[in-house]
């Protein structure tokens, strides 16, 4: 009965310790993977945020002037013919 108990508890200490033996590469594995992921981000040409917002900025400004050209009124071909003739009359 003795020689029982002993194999479990020999068999316990084992799976404990491949049980820690396995988080650990658990963990290694993880920070390695970080590792490994700020290297590749770190390396990508990507834009700071100081240069998309000024970059955002400058679109905004772009699409109202648009949008504020294209809300004038056209003068008419005649009115417009009608005052290059003034002018040169003038």
């Amino acid at each position: 009965m003795q020689s029982q108990n002993r194999l479990f508890d020999d068999f316990v200490k084992v799976m404990n310790g491949a049980a820690g033996t396995v988080a650990g590469m658990t963990r290694e594995a993880q920070a390695a993977m970080q590792e490994r992921m700020r290297e590749w981000v770190g390396g990508l040409d990507m834009v700071s945020r100081d240069e998309f917002e000024a970059m955002k900025l400058r679109v905004e400004a772009l699409e109202q002037a648009v949008a504020a050209a294209a809300a004038k009124p056209a003068r008419p071909a005649r009115a417009r013919r009608k005052a290059g003739t003034d002018e040169a009359s003038a």
